[in-house]
C-alpha cells in the first residue's frame, strides 16, 4: 500500500478483508491523522504479502506534501 493515500488503502485493505487497521505518524511527531485523505502510506506492518484475515495492519503514514 506504499504511496497510496491512507483513505485508499484502508479501503483496499477492507475490501481484501482486513478490519483490524492502525495508523500512525511515520516522522514521529505522533500526530493525530483526522483526514485520512489528508495522509500517504510510507509503509506498513507486517510488510506486503499472505496474512491471516485477523492479522493488525499499521499503516506509517506522512501529510501528502511531505516525503516519507
Amino acid at each position: 500500500m506504499t504511496g497510496k493515500v491512507l483513505q485508499s488503502a484502508q479501503d483496499e485493505a477492507q475490501a481484501l478483508g482486513f478490519y483490524s487497521l492502525t495508523s500512525s505518524d511515520a516522522t514521529g511527531q505522533d500526530r493525530f491523522q483526522a483526514f485520512d485523505r489528508n495522509w500517504k502510506v510510507c509503509s506498513q506492518t507486517p510488510g506486503p504479502g499472505e496474512h491471516p484475515a485477523d492479522t493488525t495492519i499499521d499503516f506509517a503514514t506522512v501529510k501528502l506534501d511531505e516525503s516519507c
